[in-house]
């Protein structure tokens, strides 16, 4: 048997809910945590269940004092961590439509979950636009015999009736997808203008953020990692802008596949949906 390492004070004496903070009633909340470690239709790299579990544990690292609200983040806004969503896609829908009048976050999974998360919003929400930051257009009719990829999630988003998709980051398509895209709408790479991106999008966002939009240098703890992606703080520059110049009604991050013993990748995405929130309700506090 190896050497056991005891786990840090902070981590066993903080709750087990997103940020560490003390325990909130859904029904009093504000922002809703939702973890859903779905994963099906994994292509490459694997273990996009574990992702929820690690952002939440990572998450409790995480300074709660946020310099721009001049106080710590659970003072300002509270929020809430349900417990993981089990069962199909159907079950991930039923489990979002019960938080459409909070700021729901939810946490992947593959991103064969964002149609269903969705579904509940683009009823409430008919304008609604969807910023997708990902490394790939994700916008097949199918793909390994699965119309419910997580390769096909966009092109089931629009089916749903969202025609305005702005897509950043992408690095990566394929030929069969092409009939299906905005080329007007798509942001290759990391080269993008932060007011053409706002201008595109409708005044209801709905964000979908696939951690391989980010350079693979910071996040190659995904299945389908790609060169020349965002840096951390153009991400948090396009987060900032969304939050609080457009109303962002719910956000999904998906895709992070923890690597073992190695907890900078997942600290990363649970500090990105922290500036997140902080953004969303940071003017609320005056």
């Amino acid at each position: 048997m190896g050497v056991q390492f005891p786990q840090s004070p902070q981590i066993m004496d903080t709750p087990s809910n997103f940020l560490g903070i003390p325990e909130v009633e859904p029904k009093r909340a504000q922002v809703i945590v939702m973890p859903v470690p779905f994963e099906k239709t994994s292509s490459y790299g694997k273990g996009t269940k574990f992702g929820p579990g690690a952002i939440i544990d990572a998450s409790r690292q995480v300074e709660l004092y946020e310099p721009e609200l001049g106080e710590e983040l659970q003072e300002i806004v509270k929020i809430a961590t349900l417990k993981p969503i089990k069962g199909e896609l159907e079950a991930i829908t039923q489990a979002a439509a019960r938080y459409t009048d909070k700021f729901l976050v939810s946490l992947g999974g593959e991103h064969s979950i964002t149609p269903a998360l969705i579904k509940p919003y683009i009823t409430k929400y008919p304008n609604l636009s969807v910023l997708q930051i990902d490394a790939h257009t994700d916008m097949r009719d199918e793909w390994n015999g699965s119309k419910n990829s997580h390769a096909c999630a966009m092109l089931r988003v629009k089916e749903q009736g969202v025609a305005n998709i702005v897509q950043v980051g992408i690095r990566n398509t394929a030929k069969e997808e092409q009939p299906y895209l905005n080329q007007d709408n798509i942001f290759w790479g990391n080269n993008f203008e932060l007011d053409k991106v706002l201008e595109k999008l409708s005044s209801e966002v709905y964000l979908t953020f696939d951690v391989d939009g980010l350079d693979l240098s910071i996040m190659p703890a995904t299945g389908t990692p790609e060169p020349e992606g965002l840096s951390y703080n153009q991400a948090i520059e396009l987060i900032k802008a969304v939050a609080e110049k457009k109303f962002l009604v719910a956000a999904d991050f998906v895709e992070l596949s923890p690597i073992k013993g190695v907890a900078a990748y997942d600290f990363l995405v649970a500090k990105l949906i922290y500036k997140l929130i902080c953004h969303k309700f940071k003017k609320k506090i005056y």
